[in-house]
């Protein structure tokens, strides 16, 4: 356990051979190894699953589930062992899937799993999870905890790295505590409550982190952005929406209930089919994500490392990014206005960086979230689009980012806020719509907004 930056990523790289060790051992069955790469640290017996899936999307999932070590015969490949093995190793996780298809083809829950049932496959002595259910939905986490503790039955060490304290005191037995890159202390699961647990990652009382207004529209308040009737075939039926400027409206839904399909669609990402646009009440054509950022609006994405980073440039070079695009390669922003930019969005922001001219690959991922979020505030948006922008972050960035988004709505930015944690979108939103089965079918807003309320929608059952 741990914030971002806390070290949790770079003790798990040296235990897998990624991070040379300065000092220190690693013991392992009463051995000391010194891994040299992740390949060594796999045939020692440690594998690794990280949170940013690394598998290659436009080979099968058995392929991907077997590479580098694929079942031979007559000095060829096996194919119909490696695919009749595939689907043997995926059943126990409760997935029946064509495994000769691309992994591309399949969504990012499922590629995780096939991430997981991989580093299965390789007899693992240590298994190293490192935010595995992040883009896993309730019934996924628990057949993941399922085969967990399967593993765990038959020996298996298993390091869990999460920010779900849920999580953490369902399926732990004990957890070490990590902060600014010192060791905190390691607890049994019953000697600290949640509350101990984030005081002790944080260094702080959690006092008033979440001490929040609902950003809700005043009623005078101008309309911003009115979609009537939007829709994508296949992918979103027939979407409405009205928002206040200065408002925040989330979106909640189990993972494929369009919520992101409807984002893209709004930003043009994904163009619509049908359906009509207005913003600050004149007609609008969103077909592309240049038409939603010349109409001042925003889109942070689901999947920050695939739609969000340019790992390889700088903070500085990703900050300023959306805004030059906005002006035109014609109108290039000059080294100075560059740098004010990227020195006023890291202090305000409070990204942890030594300097502006750090890659941002090189981030922890709440810092690489607030890169993007930076990214956008300086194009001045009217429309913000926040896709699971807390997803994968620790506890004090997710009450940074919260804020943020209710600072922007004070100023009169209106926010649409995604996110599978149903706490927060209460905490933050004045209004809630809820998505199932690709469509909009219920919007509340007030003291209608509870969570045992959008459940029973979200389940059909109201």
């Amino acid at each position: 356990m741990g914030e971002n930056g806390a070290g949790k990523s770079t003790l798990i790289k040296c235990l897998n051979g990624v991070n040379k060790m300065d000092g220190g051992t690693i013991i392992l069955d009463g051995q000391e190894i010194r891994p040299q790469d992740p390949g060594h640290a796999m045939t020692l017996g440690i594998s690794t699953v990280f949170q940013e899936i690394n598998l290659c999307p436009n080979l099968s999932v058995a392929e991907n589930i077997f590479v580098g070590r694929q079942p031979m015969k007559y000095h060829q490949i096996n194919w119909r062992e490696i695919n009749r093995r595939a689907e043997e190793l995926l059943s126990g996780f409760g997935l029946s899937i064509d495994v000769t298809r691309p992994l591309s083809y399949y969504s990012t829950a499922i590629q995780q799993m096939v991430s997981i049932a991989r580093a299965v496959d390789v007899q693992a002595k240590i298994l190293i999870l490192d935010e595995p259910t992040s883009s896993l939905d309730t019934g996924e986490v628990q057949l993941l905890f399922r085969v967990m503790r399967e593993l765990k039955a038959k020996g298996m060490g298993i390091i869990f790295i999460t920010h779900f304290l849920d999580q953490v005191y369902e399926i732990s037995d004990r957890m070490t505590i990590l902060r600014n890159g010192h060791l905190v202390g390691t607890y049994t699961i019953d000697q600290l409550d949640r509350v101990e647990l984030v005081t002790m990652m944080i260094g702080k009382d959690m006092g008033s982190m979440f001490e929040l207004d609902r950003a809700e529209a005043k009623p005078d308040a101008d309309t911003a952005l009115e979609a009537s009737h939007l829709g994508v075939a296949g992918k979103v039926e027939d979407f409405s929406l009205t928002m206040k400027k200065g408002e925040l409206v989330g979106f909640a839904g189990l993972l494929g209930s369009g919520r992101t399909e409807t984002a893209e669609m709004l930003f043009g990402a994904v163009p619509a089919s049908k359906g009509t646009v207005k913003l600050a009440g004149h007609d609008v054509k969103i077909n592309t994500p240049s038409d939603a950022l010349n109409n001042r609006m925003a889109f942070c994405p689901e999947d920050r490392k695939l739609d969000g980073i340019i790992s390889d440039l700088s903070i500085r070079e990703n900050i300023i990014l959306a805004l030059q695009a906005r002006r035109g390669f014609m109108k290039p922003l000059s080294a100075a206005e560059q740098n004010e930019l990227a020195e006023k969005y890291i202090k305000l922001l409070g990204i942890a960086t030594p300097d502006a001219e750090k890659k941002i690959g090189e981030l922890s991922g709440g810092n690489q979230q607030k890169v993007i979020l930076a990214r956008w505030m300086a194009t001045d948006p009217a429309i913000l689009i926040l896709d699971e922008p807390t997803r994968g972050i620790d506890i004090g960035a997710k009450a940074e980012i919260q804020k943020l988004m209710l600072e922007m709505c004070e100023e009169g930015t209106s926010v649409i806020f995604i996110s599978s944690e149903l706490d927060e979108i209460i905490r933050c939103s004045g209004t809630v719509v809820i998505m199932r089965d690709r469509k909009k079918v219920a919007e509340l807003a007030g003291s209608e907004c509870t969570q045992q309320k959008i459940l029973e929608i979200i389940a059909g059952a109201a």
